[in-house]
This record gives structure tokens, C-alpha cells and sequence, in this order.
């Protein structure tokens, strides 16, 4: 799938734009803070209706703007898709598929398939497994509907299951009507397990061949999804998280909340047997963290036939020359976009970026 055009009004710092990108490589050039990452959180937006960064809606509309509008117009394999999507500080957000409004943003997830990475993404490796988990969520839901309502509904019963546990004076009156919301979050959990522990043996090998590529063969990467609810995926999940929420529930309710279940998971990440989150070097959890982004790139040409769109922001900052040269050549396969602070030697449509204002180079 291929982004023809862009077009963006009152998002972050630009009044207005049109762009239209080359099928390969796009570079956004420009010093800190003139809008590079701006101009990839707007291609971000319209894929996937929400930012890589942790904020509401309306704090994308530019300074004293009340609306926003962006839109891009994709081809794909077998169609095109152009959305649209208007945020106004006083109506509620409004999308729309190919001139179809949609109701729920879980319909726009999956029409345009996208990979993003930048040098926050080594939280990826080193930090807390909210990382890891989410990780894996963007993927899953991108190439699975069903996983991105199952996922919804998951974490909906666990904050009813949260507030009875938090609401409640005596657990006696929790042991009452507990049991509706262990049955449902049970039966949720176990596909949501299933499809992670999937997702962790489908991209392992892409992950390691991206990796062998990128650190010139030195080291072998494994991945291990691990799950306090299971050892393997059998049968026996929903005996085993039931046992382990009935187990678990006096200590829930003194905490107020559930302290088992798949929002608990995570992945571990080993080199050469040995733990990376721990033990590897700054540059090994860089590689290891593009090397699971790349591997994403790899997993869906293979489930949707065509490869998604890849966002690399200010990456090259983080890598030696050599492992440039060698992500250069890895990605030469779908459109990127990236984002640098300098001019490089990259084959490829050069956009010149000053204070929200966009030149052709």
C-alpha cells in the first residue's frame, strides 16, 4: 500500500497542506521543532484515528484554531481508501471511509495498515511491559478486527471487576456477583492469549532474520510471550485463570484491583539466551527494538498480501553508520517515511521542513 497525498488544516503547527510522497522513500528534513514528527503523527492519525503520543483529541488543533482536518488517500492492492477526519473543540470527532461516515473507530483499524518507530520505541525493550503489550495490541488489531473488539471488551470487564473490588466494604458482598465478571473476562482472555502467543511465533522469524541482517549475524534473538495464566496454550487456560483469580481474590480486594490476567502479560526478549531488558548494551536494545518493528513489516505483507506503510522518526540518530547503510537496505521494500535533522545520502522524494512550512528539495 502506497500514500498518495496528505492533506492536513490546524493539525499541530501547520495552518495548511497538501503533499503528495514518492512510492519508496520520503524524508522530512529540518532542525528540532519545525514539524517532522508533526507531519508523521498526521499520517499516524488517519490510519489508525488516534496519535503515537499520549494525548487528547483536541490538543492536535493548532494554537487558537477551533477544528482540524486531515485526510490521505491510499492505494492498495485492490482499492483505494481515502479517509477523513475533522476534530472541532465543540462536536465530537468525525470519520469517515471513502465518504462513509463509520461509527466506531475500531472500523477505520486495518483499512491502512502502518509500522512506527522512533527512538522512544527502545521503551519497547527496556521499560515496563505496558510497552511490550502494546506493542503487540497495534499489531494484532491492524490484522484482526475481532481482536481489537475482543481487547475492548476485556478491558471494559476488568474496570466493572475493578470497581466492585474497589467499591465494595466487606469482600463477602465482592464474592457475590464476582463470579459474572471473572466468567466474561475469562472467555476474553483466552483469546486474546491465543492470538499473542500467535503473533510472537509469527514474527520470531522475521524478527531474527531483521536482526541477523541489521547486527551483521553476531547475535541470536529469541522471544518468548509469557503469561501468568498458562505455560502453554491449551485447554486449560480458563481452568487456570479461574484458579488464579479465586486464589488472588482476598489480595485484590485489599489492593482494589485484579492482579492476574493478560493485562499482565509480557514478552521476553533474550540474546544468545541472555536477557536483553537487563543485560543488553543501549545499542542492543536499539537493534533488538527495530528489529521487531521490521519483523512487523514482514508479518503483515504476509497476512494482507502488501506491505504497510513504515514511519521511522529521527531513527538514524540512534544508529551507527553501518547499521544505516543496513535498515536503508531492509526497507527499501515498502514506502517510508523518516524524519532526520540533517541531509543524508538517501535515494528518495526530500521534503524540507521550517516552522510548519514544507519544501520540495
Amino acid at each position: 500500500m502506497k500514500i498518495d497525498t496528505l492533506k492536513i488544516k490546524n493539525f499541530r503547527n501547520y495552518k495548511a497542506l497538501s503533499l503528495s510522497f514518492d512510492d519508496k522513500v520520503n524524508v522530512f528534513i529540518g532542525k528540532n521543532a519545525q514539524g517532522k514528527t508533526n507531519l508523521l503523527e498526521s499520517i499516524f492519525y488517519c490510519c489508525l484515528g488516534k496519535s503515537f503520543k499520549s494525548c487528547k483529541d483536541r490538543e492536535l488543533i493548532k494554537w487558537g484554531e477551533e477544528d482540524l482536518s486531515a485526510s490521505i488517500l491510499v492505494n492498495r492492492k485492490f482499492r483505494d481508501v481515502k479517509v477523513d477526519i475533522k476534530i472541532s473543540n465543540q462536536k465530537k470527532k468525525s470519520v469517515q471511509i471513502n465518504g462513509l461516515p463509520i461509527r466506531k473507530i475500531g472500523d477505520l483499524i486495518g483499512e491502512v495498515n502502518i509500522v512506527f518507530f522512533s527512538p522512544q520505541e527502545l521503551k519497547l525493550v527496556r521499560e515496563s511491559p505496558d510497552e511490550r503489550r502494546k506493542f503487540m495490541d497495534i499489531d494484532i488489531c491492524q490484522n484482526n478486527k475481532r481482536y481489537f473488539y475482543q481487547l475492548s471488551r476485556y478491558e471494559k470487564i476488568l474496570q466493572n471487576r475493578n470497581k466492585l473490588l474497589k467499591n465494595s466494604k466487606v469482600v463477602e458482598t465482592v464474592k457475590e456477583t464476582i463470579d459474572i465478571w471473572d466468567r466474561a473476562l475469562v472467555t476474553a482472555a483466552k483469546f486474546i492469549a491465543t492470538e499473542r502467543a500467535k503473533f510472537i511465533e509469527q514474527i520470531l522469524p522475521y524478527a531474527q532474520k531483521a536482526h541477523k541482517f541489521i547486527s551483521g549475524g553476531k547475535e541470536e534473538l529469541s522471544l518468548v510471550y509469557k503469561s501468568g495464566c498458562m505455560v502453554n496454550l491449551d485447554d486449560k487456560f480458563e481452568e487456570n485463570m479461574d484458579k488464579l483469580l479465586k486464589k488472588n481474590l482476598e489480595k485484590d480486594f485489599k489492593l482494589g484491583y485484579t492482579s492476574v490476567g493478560v493485562h499482565r502479560d509480557d514478552i521476553d526478549i533474550f540474546l544468545n539466551g541472555v536477557e536483553v531488558k537487563s543485560f543488553g548494551s543501549q545499542g542492543q536494545q536499539r537493534t533488538v527494538g527495530l528489529s521487531l518493528k521490521l519483523a512487523e513489516l514482514e508479518n503483515m505483507e504476509k497476512l494482507n498480501g502488501e506491505y504497510p506503510i513504515l514511519l521511522l522518526d529521527d531513527v538514524f540518530s540512534e544508529l551507527d553508520s553501518e547499521r544505516q547503510k543496513r535498515l536503508l537496505k531492509f526497507v527499501g521494500r515498502t514506502q517510508t517515511f523518516i524524519t532526520c535533522t540533517d541531509e543524508r545520502k538517501i535515494d528518495g522524494k526530500l521534503f524540507k521542513i521550517v516552522d510548519g512550512r514544507v519544501e520540495n528539495m
